[in-house]
């Protein structure tokens, strides 16, 4: 299936991501992917080095001619969120991605794809490997765990790198030159409650929400897009005050960082009830459709009867989670007011996890503005507080201020001009990238972010774009030629 794959051109970059791709990289699992970079610069004479925390540094000379140019460090994370179809049957523990050409689109068949930031590494990996590819003195890092909190960035130590320009290869819109990011925290809300014995004239449902297009909580979350939590959370709350329905279990979300696309939940409600409940769930079932028929037009939502479960959460407990779910913010909480359309601030109820006697709710925090950041935790903290939940903070990084003199921007937004008959739009964004981490160690490194148009990341319906690659590729190889002198 990959073959395919592999006939794409730029053929150099597509083989690397094919490579790439055949080594399971989950977060926070990637001692094989750690192996795999490691021989593969030990297989091309590269001097190849790994930190303590398991990021690698592959060092490669300046081509002849290049000898007198600035170093240039080239930067890409080595993990991949792992998000896959409830109808997919696949163990990213142990299987290579399958991908397959849609048009103009390369997909994975159930699953993320792994561009994010597979291409990136890939790029680095075939200029590392190149015999003809004119580029100065060259520093490739490979950061590990970029995507469940950053410890690899985190972990980078002081002067081990040594070069002047970083090129983090980690945007995902092609036409964009990245100088600044979000920061982010995650916030956890847990409490424990007694499980009760549920009495005789139960019935019991599973919710199941489904289909929904989910994305990465960063980038997407202006859009509008349905969180499956927030979903569930108002048909059991609405099912709770019309029907007294009550809570045997709830799993939804799975990352931090992806927009959950779905949750499932196990209740009971009277058997008198039951018609009443089905019609009234089918009334509030159209309304959320509806109101999410152009963002997520495939969402499903199932309501089916199944053998009553023996336990339900305590009643006091689970109305007041109830309410705290309803009542926490999720999605944009501010603009920014210095960058035109720049989501400032936002959060993402990623997970909520409701189970033999425990309360977790994952949310992950970000802003631009450190201020503002906090004044959003403190409203989900008061918020979770008020119904008897523990709430902890964790992961917190820094954002990556814009430096608008810097010149690197100079050239590359000239480049870009040169090479595309138009601007690249200079922006920042609301995800969050290692530069601002990696800047803390290196200050005076002058930084940029760019890569292909990738769609869809963090979820099964990530993309990468065949003809973006091409036209990416031409401007990476354009960026090593015109790297200033030191």
């Amino acid at each position: 299936m990959n073959s395919e794959i592999r006939n794409l051109e730029p053929k150099v970059l597509w083989n690397k991501f094919a490579d790439l791709n055949a080594v399971p990289r989950p977060s926070k699992k990637e001692e094989r992917v750690i192996k795999f970079m490691e021989d593969f610069g030990a297989s091309h004479g590269l001097v190849t080095e790994t930190d303590k925390v398991g990021n690698v540094l592959i060092k490669k000379p300046a081509t002849p001619g290049m000898e007198g140019h600035k170093t240039v460090v080239m930067q890409s994370h080595l993990d991949m969120v792992h998000q896959k179809n409830a109808d997919t049957n696949f163990d990213f523990d142990t299987q290579g991605i399958e991908m397959y050409v849609d048009g103009d689109w390369v997909r994975a068949k159930g699953t993320t794809l792994g561009a994010d930031n597979g291409l990136g590494v890939a790029t680095i990996m075939a200029i590392l490997e190149s015999k003809d590819i004119e580029h100065p003195a060259i520093e490739a890092l490979f950061t590990i765990d970029e995507e469940t909190g950053m410890t690899g960035a985190m972990g980078l130590e002081g002067g081990w790198l040594q070069g002047d320009i970083l090129l983090n290869l980690d945007t995902e819109e092609d036409d964009e030159i990245g100088v600044g990011c979000a920061g982010g925290i995650d916030v956890t809300a847990k409490r424990t409650y007694n499980e009760e014995t549920v009495p005789e004239g139960k019935v019991g449902y599973t919710i199941a929400v489904i289909g929904l297009n989910g994305g990465h909580s960063g980038m997407d979350i202006h859009k509008g897009l349905g969180n499956a939590n927030k979903i569930m959370n108002r048909l059991l709350f609405d099912g709770f005050e019309n029907f007294g329905l009550r809570i045997h279990q709830i799993k939804g979300g799975s990352l931090r960082n992806a927009i959950p696309r779905e949750s499932f939940a196990t209740i009971v409600i009277d058997t008198i009830q039951e018609e009443a409940f089905e019609f009234e769930m089918k009334a509030i079932t159209d309304t959320i459709k509806k109101e999410l028929s152009i963002q997520d037009p495939n969402l499903v939502i199932e309501i089916t009867k199944i053998d009553t479960p023996n336990t339900v959460m305590e009643l006091g407990v689970q109305e007041g989670v109830l309410k705290a779910i309803y009542a926490s913010h999720n999605g944009v909480y501010t603009m920014s007011a210095s960058i035109p359309d720049l989501v400032e601030t936002s959060n993402n109820i990623a997970k909520v996890t409701i189970e033999n006697g425990e309360v977790i709710i994952e949310c992950l925090t970000r802003s631009s503005v450190e201020s503002s950041k906090m004044d959003l935790v403190n409203k989900l903290r008061a918020t979770f507080e008020l119904t008897g939940c523990e709430v902890t903070t964790s992961g917190d990084y820094p954002g990556w201020a814009p430096n608008m003199d810097s010149p690197i921007l100079k050239v590359m937004d000239a480049l870009y001009e040169k090479l595309n008959g138009e601007k690249a739009h200079v922006a920042a964004c609301h995800a969050g990238l290692e530069c601002g981490i990696l800047g803390q160690n290196y200050p005076n490194m002058d930084m940029i972010s760019f890569g292909p148009t990738i769609l869809g990341a963090h979820s099964p319906d990530e993309r990468a774009s065949i003809s973006s690659a091409q036209k990416y590729w031409k401007f990476v190889l354009e960026i090593l030629k015109e790297i200033p002198k030191k």
